[in-house]
């Protein structure tokens, strides 16, 4: 755990950054005595999950624990309580067109759908489907024995973090146990694919960076 500039009181666990080939930052922030956070940069946008605690968005939208918000470029700082962790992406933002207005909720179980009509795997999509955002954030949640369909590969890239339970996860021809705070980084290309052990489900948090053509011009 290290400080970083602006996050007075806060401790920043960086996860995921550029420095080893990603194209975004992922962060987990934790503060004992609450702390006030800078804005982002004008080209960077922010996508927050609360995990325990509450954070304040500029707007003065309280998220409590499984609470986010997408910050589009030039949103404000936040304001975090006592006791607080949370989960922080930052990327370069891509505009095109009408870049999107901020985004709150929650984590819904009753607004997650089936995947692919298999209901012992639902995802609820976090930020709307369309087309201005450059970014997609699910929750995913496996039954016990349950898994993804198939190994997925594809250009782009992903950061995950497990909520709760646990499992297996493949990366290219590697097999990773995971489990409640793990994070994942997966490179463009890379195989991949879940499936989640034990006598209870598992949860976990993935970024993807969408709506983008292979060349990321748009």
């Amino acid at each position: 755990w290290i400080t970083q500039p602006g996050w007075q009181g806060a401790e920043f666990a960086c996860l995921i950054s550029p420095d080893i080939g990603a194209r975004f930052a992922m962060s987990l922030i934790r503060t004992a005595s609450g702390c006030s956070g800078a804005a982002a940069p004008e080209s960077v946008a922010r996508f927050v999950f609360c995990i325990s605690g509450s954070v304040t968005t500029e707007d003065g939208t309280v998220l409590p624990p499984e609470g986010f918000a997408f910050i589009p470029p030039g949103g404000g700082g936040l304001r975090l309580d006592a006791g607080t962790r949370m989960v922080l992406f930052e990327w370069r933002f891509l505009p095109r067109g009408e870049v999107p207005a901020a985004v709150n909720g929650h984590f819904d179980p009753g607004k997650a759908a089936p995947l692919r009509g298999d209901d012992w795997l639902m995802v609820q999509k976090l930020l709307p489907v369309d087309e201005a955002f450059d970014a997609e954030f699910n929750i995913m949640s496996f039954r016990p024995g349950a898994s993804l369909a198939y190994v997925e590969t594809h250009f782009m890239e992903h950061g995950l973090l497990m909520l709760d339970g646990g499992g297996v996860y493949r990366l290219d021809d590697r097999w990773y146990p995971v489990g409640q705070g793990d994070a994942i980084w997966m490179g463009p290309h890379v195989p991949q694919w879940f499936g989640a052990l034990g006598r209870k489900g598992a949860r976990y948090l993935i970024y993807k960076n969408y709506n983008r053509s292979p060349l990321n011009v748009g």
